[in-house]
């Protein structure tokens, strides 16, 4: 099966091409021969009830400094094709929400992935929520009397942005931290919303595990461990990816959740479990299937297309 495929994502110049999971896919879309092409989000027009896409066809290489070639400029009719990769990061903000209204008008009759409309009802750190059995005690507030009794309560507690990603702006306060009340105004002034308080789970020195989903089936496990001097896991902060094998409470957490991805269309979905506790689910624009590749687990691409060729076949 031939595709013709789009992949809306951040300029292709910037990415790290030896962690890139878009660059992954496009990779294994090319080596299946589905025709790929490429446009940035600031490039979606919506005209007459169409929308179409200025940009460009695209041709990629596991080459750092070396990696696409572009050509064939012009503009797309999103609905003449059969697959939107929606691939670009956050920030989870408006701009990234009107992308999601204006996917919804084309999908599922070109199949967008993942479904823009439950990519918009379910960023990171509002989807887990629904899973409160799943999740490490949890707050979501703006206000300081109720981070200050949550503290007492739990005595170590970590403070984060409700829509931030990559661990910007993530915070650990202990017992007797003395910048409790000053962190939180700085919360106050930069963000709007509220913001996610939750219980520090001492179990993250042994690694924040990222595990990987592909319609709600376990495709692949990485371990990521914070450097010593951090409480965050993510690797551009200097956390380190090993293997790591799935224990039964992984499974039982991906069992779970595997009904609710499958329903609302999220094929692809990187899941993060700290010790016993899940503490986000990623649907945006997840990560890591090079790592689990390179440490000898599953190519984690191949199994995106098989799934998506399922899909398009209608089996």
């Amino acid at each position: 099966m031939t595709l013709k495929i789009a992949c809306q994502m951040d300029p292709i110049a910037g990415i790290d091409v030896s962690g890139d999971s878009t660059l992954a896919i496009l990779l294994a879309a090319q080596d299946r021969g589905h025709d790929i092409f490429y446009y940035t989000p600031p490039n979606l027009t919506l005209r007459d009830g169409r929308l179409l896409a200025h940009g460009h066809s695209l041709t990629v290489r596991d080459e750092p400094g070396n990696h696409f070639d572009l050509s064939n400029e012009r503009i797309v009719d999103l609905s003449d094709l059969d697959v939107v990769l929606l691939r670009q990061d956050p920030p989870f903000d408006m701009s990234y929400i009107t992308t999601t209204h204006l996917l919804e008008r084309i999908h599922p009759q070109t199949l967008v992935v993942n479904d823009p409309g439950h990519v918009r009802n379910a960023p990171e750190k509002i989807f887990v929520l629904d899973f409160p059995d799943l999740m490490p005690p949890t707050l979501v507030t703006r206000n300081l009397a109720d981070v200050r009794s949550f503290r007492e309560e739990y005595d170590d507690i970590i403070v984060k942005p409700l829509y931030g990603n990559g661990g910007a702006g993530v915070f650990r306060l202990q017992s007797g931290d003395s910048n409790l009340a000053a962190l939180i105004e700085i919360f106050q002034e930069a963000w709007r919303e509220p913001f996610m308080v939750q219980q520090y789970r001492p179990e993250v020195r042994q690694g924040d595990k990222r595990i990987i989903l592909i319609d709600g089936e376990i495709g692949g496990i990485i371990n990521r461990v914070p450097a010593p001097d951090e409480a965050r896991s993510n690797m551009h902060v200097g956390g380190k990816a090993e293997p790591v094998e799935l224990t039964d409470r992984d499974r039982e957490i991906c069992t779970k959740l595997a009904p609710e991805l499958r329903r609302r269309g999220l094929i692809f979905t990187g899941i993060d479990v700290i010790g016993p506790y899940l503490t986000e689910i990623n649907v945006t624009s997840p990560t890591g299937i090079r790592e689990v590749k390179k440490f000898g687990g599953a190519d984690i691409a191949v199994m995106i297309w098989e799934c998506i060729e399922r899909m398009r076949a209608g089996r």
